[in-house]
């Protein structure tokens, strides 16, 4: 008898289009469901990806297909939405403008909160398991409502001056307008078919996406409207980047904007009052850089060596200080301090690992300020005097970390090691005098990360970051856990007050 014939290798576009362009989009740009792109995808691996496929995902629209699907046909699919499509999808600024909805117009709505609680003491909760938000009493510590969000927020929720309107971030694009205090979504727009993060102008009056994918940076009014974009360029228009991070730069009435890809920082004002900007050298009438471009809503070019990933204001918003990502696996990270306003590199810094300056905190110290950040491969927390950028000291922790947090009224610094195999499970308390370890908190087992406190700073949660986890109340002095709230991988929360007042021991 003939050997059997082997098996072909499934179509993958076909079993695609069959079974998941309805929900994902024909070009994986997403639709009820998410964006399927490898941009999007990066942090998902295969083997989840081929467990939700074949098991589907609970409290979603995602259904089960592994009675459908053989298991190569289910390994081929997670190999090719990994692919980049081809054609690569467009989305411009008539596409942003054509997805805007605005459910519930802010006009119609109650002025006052409909819940009775301090809501400057509100903590907004991103429940990653199953992709909700829970909104917490930070007094009582009970769950005031719980609505389902976009697929996989991202970068952090931001605020409204008063703290009544947040701004959520997903990875797939959408920015949502959402009214704590009707617990209604107000506005949604899709900026990009892969964002890095959004950031609110200090007045409340602008949002700004920062996308992947297009590579390019999106402004908006307080209700989601498109005021204009910018790609994101060399000035040039030759070489393209990927947006890695915008913040807010309240003091200088702007935002600040890294590039993954080539070496430049930019700073775009909201200021209509703004200075004119000059590129390079203002006597070299022979390439027009003596004509000046108006400040407001220009952009404003620092050049750099390298790229910034992500980056972290010293308290005055003066200086930018970024990590640049290792080019080679085995390479190293570097870091860097950019001085604003005459835009350039003053310093290097010296921290070793992969810095993860976007989650670091300052604190007064021996009368200078410190800069302390967690560190993505490094054992330990690096503290930097930011009078001198000289290294103060090396705080030991059982691993590599990615959140610290604390809080002016707190005496203690808390850290995770979330990034260690054998240590994600620690919290390590830190006294901010002495700069030493001065205790642990564990879960044993699972993964304990991202400490927020409340507003008066009595008070610090944390999360246990498992599909079953949950929002753990500590005793910010004597560490003893007070409560425990029941949460789906709750990845993030964030307390109203520390974040629109810019509470030294939250990041921005």
């Amino acid at each position: 008898m003939a050997p059997s014939a082997a098996r072909a290798e499934p179509d993958a576009a076909a079993l695609y289009q069959q079974h998941c362009a309805a929900c994902h989009g024909a070009q994986r740009t997403g639709g009820m469901g998410p964006a399927l792109l490898p941009e999007s995808l990066e942090r998902l691996r295969p083997t989840e990806a081929q467990r939700t496929i074949a098991q589907g995902r609970t409290a979603t629209q995602m259904p089960a297909f592994g009675a459908q699907l053989a298991a190569d046909e289910i390994a081929a699919l997670v190999r090719w939405i990994h692919q980049p499509v081809q054609p690569a999808p467009r989305w411009d600024e008539a596409d942003i403008r054509a997805s805007r909805t605005a459910p519930a117009p802010t006009a119609a709505l109650s002025s006052r909160p409909v819940w009775s609680a301090d809501p400057m003491n509100l903590f907004v909760v991103v429940e990653g398991g199953d992709h909700h938000v829970s909104l917490v009493d930070g007094d009582r510590f009970e769950l005031i409502a719980r609505f389902p969000s976009r697929y996989a927020l991202h970068g952090g929720p931001k605020f409204t001056p008063e703290g009544r309107f947040v701004f959520f971030g997903s990875r797939d694009g959408w920015i949502t307008k959402y009214d704590l205090w009707n617990l209604r979504v107000v506005a949604e727009v899709r900026a990009g078919l892969n964002m890095r993060n959004i950031a609110v102008s200090s007045d409340g009056r602008h949002v700004m996406a920062a996308n992947y994918l297009p590579r390019t940076l999106a402004l908006f009014d307080a209700d989601l409207n498109l005021q204009r974009s910018w790609a994101a360029t060399t000035r040039d228009g030759r070489t393209a980047s990927r947006v890695s991070a915008v913040y807010d730069a309240a003091p200088r009435r702007s935002f600040v904007v890294a590039m993954k890809d080539i070496p430049e920082l930019w700073e775009i004002s909201y200021d209509p009052q703004a200075a004119p900007i000059h590129d390079g050298l203002v006597h070299d009438h022979a390439l027009g850089e003596a004509i000046a471009t108006p400040g407001h809503l220009g952009v404003r070019r620092t050049l750099l060596d390298e790229p910034l990933d992500d980056f972290f204001f010293d308290p005055a918003y003066r200086h930018a200080l970024g990590a640049t990502r290792p080019k080679t696996e085995a390479g190293a990270a570097t870091a860097q301090v950019v001085n604003l306003d005459i835009r350039r590199k003053i310093a290097d810094l010296p921290l070793a690992g992969m810095p993860h300056l976007g989650s670091g905190i300052t604190w007064a110290w021996k009368g200078t300020t410190v800069l302390a950040s967690p560190n993505l491969k490094g054992q330990g927390v690096d503290v930097i005097d930011m009078a001198t950028w000289k290294p103060v000291a090396t705080i030991p922790t059982p691993g590599p970390g990615f959140f610290m947090r604390s809080h002016a009224a707190s005496p203690y610094a808390w850290t995770d090691s979330m990034m260690s195999p054998t240590a994600r499970d620690t919290l390590t308390v830190i006294d901010k005098a002495t700069l030493q370890p001065v205790a642990t908190v564990r879960e044993p087992g699972r993964t304990l990360a991202h400490i927020e406190f409340t507003r008066d700073g009595r008070h610090a949660l944390a999360s246990v970051w498992e599909d079953d986890g949950a929002l753990i109340v500590y005793d910010a002095r004597t560490l003893q856990e007070v409560k425990r709230l029941p949460m789906r991988k709750p990845v993030g929360k964030y307390n109203v007050w520390n974040k629109i007042t810019r509470e030294e021991g939250t990041s921005h």
